[in-house]
């Protein structure tokens, strides 16, 4: 236990980490404190009664750390944002002038995010109007002027860029990457509301399905783990070099291929593409039309979380995207480029056409595991529920991933930053 808390205890004796340590806590005292200031005009015990009837509703307010079902003024989270610089990202690899400002270092990456913030406005906004239509439609928002509307909207948006900020300023003046914590938050905050909705109903088979979930909880931890560090290294050699007159030796390095390069994007893709049937079936079966009113019960039917066409459509999204997206950011092209510009070649194989070949096989293999695993980790929601019966402990597998994923990272930028110290101690010592 004395050495699991060592680094903590070293942190806290470092002014500088201590400071950025004590700067996160506060950055996310607030954003819990924001959480719980609700919008007006809004009928908070329909709403609630709203998210408790729906699965995956409920799965979405635990995401947003229960600003969904409070209505909270930062109800819509950091989704824009985050659909922001999908979108970005996407389009730094597609336009010319966006790829060749990424690599324009730390000048490059900063115009980007800018422009990433620009987008997140509009997106905020839509976003706002739909939650309002929406909830609109359910009755639970009551009959409101122009101008509530409006001050719904930009209040909604707001409070997205507020939250935008918070994480930002974790990011710079905190420890780890301030929308991954904001979100890891979120979700952590939600919990002993979601062990309380269970225990209410506890009885001697809940305790089994509960005990059942627990060792789901730490496979899933356990497989988190494994997938976003298993690596496939691909060894590449590079040749002696003549600089100047002299002689550089040949060196030996590895290309590390990520079981999980795209992460929980995918997943973000997927439960974007995956909503419309069921929203848009909410809203046909209340249209007069026999024929629209039909396919919308038919949709909604068959677009619900405990639905098989429901989960098989999920995952093969969840399957599809992470292909997609691992394209995106891995060019075996680019890479095998690369790897020729400066002498190196992979053992074995030819440079230039053979190893972009080689490398896509390898890519193709390895992903497809990554893929599977995150379609599972998707739906397993749905299969746990239906394996137990327990409807109430709805945070899944995409949070668990989520929240080892952050807590993974976080941790190895605090011990980068206590070796870091280390070295500066070390180098001031007199010879």
């Amino acid at each position: 236990m004395t050495n699991i808390l060592s680094p903590i205890i070293k942190a806290f004796k470092i002014p500088e980490l201590r400071r950025k340590i004590f700067i996160t806590v506060v950055i996310i005292f607030i954003f819990r404190i924001v959480a719980h200031i609700p919008v007006s005009g809004v009928d908070l015990a329909a709403l609630q009664a709203l998210f408790a009837s729906n699965q995956f509703l409920g799965l979405l307010d635990i995401f947003s750390g229960g600003t969904l079902a409070n209505f909270s003024v930062i109800s819509l989270g950091l989704n824009p944002y985050i659909n922001a610089s999908i979108i970005m990202q996407l389009l730094t690899m597609v336009w010319p002038k966006l790829e060749a400002l990424s690599k324009e270092g730390e000048y490059g990456r900063g115009k980007i995010n800018q422009y990433t913030r620009y987008l997140t406005v509009p997106l905020a906004a839509l976003q706002a109007i739909g939650m309002f239509a929406l909830l609109k439609n359910q009755g639970i928002v009551a009959a409101v002027s122009p101008i509530q509307i409006v001050a719904i909207i930009v209040g909604m948006s707001a409070g997205t860029i507020f939250l935008m900020w918070l994480g930002e300023l974790i990011t710079e003046y905190g420890i780890g990457n301030g929308i991954s914590l904001l979100i890891f938050a979120g979700i952590v905050a939600r919990i002993p509301v979601v062990f309380g909705q269970t225990a209410t109903i506890f009885d001697q088979q809940q305790l089994i399905n509960i005990l059942i979930f627990a060792v789901l909880a730490v496979l899933v931890i356990a497989a988190v783990v494994f997938i976003n560090e298993g690596r496939r290294q691909i060894a590449v050699q590079y040749a002696r070099r003549f600089t100047g007159g002299r002689s550089a030796p040949g060196a030996s390095t590895y290309l590390p291929l990520r079981v999980n390069q795209a992460g929980v994007i995918p997943i973000i893709f997927a439960v974007s593409l995956v909503l419309i049937p069921s929203f848009a079936g909410s809203y046909l079966a209340q249209l007069p039309s026999p024929q629209l009113s039909f396919l919308g019960r038919f949709l909604v039917a068959n677009f619900n979380p405990s639905s098989i066409v429901y989960n098989s459509v999920y995952f093969l999204l969840v399957v599809g995207f992470t292909f997609f997206y691992t394209a995106v950011i891995f060019n075996p092209t680019k890479v095998s480029d690369e790897i020729k510009k400066y002498g190196g070649f992979i053992p074995g194989i030819r440079p230039g056409t053979s190893t972009a070949r080689f490398l896509n096989y390898i890519l193709v293999r390895v992903t497809l595991a990554g893929a599977v695993f995150l379609g599972l980790i998707a739906i397993l929601p749905s299969i746990a529920s239906q394996l137990t019966g327990i409807t109430t402990l709805v945070l899944g597998g995409t949070g668990l991933l989520i929240v080892v994923s952050v807590i993974m990272d976080t941790a190895k930028q605090f011990e980068s930053k206590l070796i870091e110290r280390s070295y500066d101690v070390f180098s001031k010592r007199p010879i």
